[in-house]
């Protein structure tokens, strides 16, 4: 049973950065990715990687944030410059497939880490 534990989060003013990290143990998959969800608004996808270490983005995040991973820690990462208070949300780690460019998340949740960024 996949288990997932995200950390990093935190309050910053405009125009600094966060790095975020999930530990992931329990699954087999084939790639991982970050999801977000702010107030009020469906959860959305922001980034993914996959075992080949291909990246994608969301174009909202695109030149600012960046996902990695850390396969000897089971470990990924996102790393978050020029925050915008947009980017205010609960951010998730996911597991799951990559198929073709379509990331298929398995479904599983962590319990988030809150990143508030004020103006």
């Amino acid at each position: 049973q996949v288990q997932l534990v995200e950390s990093g989060g935190g309050l910053v003013h405009a125009g600094e950065s966060l790095r975020l990290s999930c530990g992931i143990s329990g699954s087999m998959f084939t790639a991982q990715g970050w999801y977000r969800q702010a107030p009020g608004k469906q959860r959305e996808l922001v980034a993914t990687i996959s075992s080949g270490d291909k990246t994608t983005y969301a174009d909202f995040v695109k030149g600012r944030f960046t996902i990695s991973r850390d396969n000897a820690k089971s470990t990924i990462h996102l790393q978050m410059i020029s925050l915008k208070p947009e980017d205010t949300a609960v951010y998730y780690c996911s597991v799951g497939d990559l198929i073709g460019s379509t990331y298929y998340p398995y479904g599983r949740w962590g319990q988030g880490t809150q990143v508030t960024v004020s103006s």
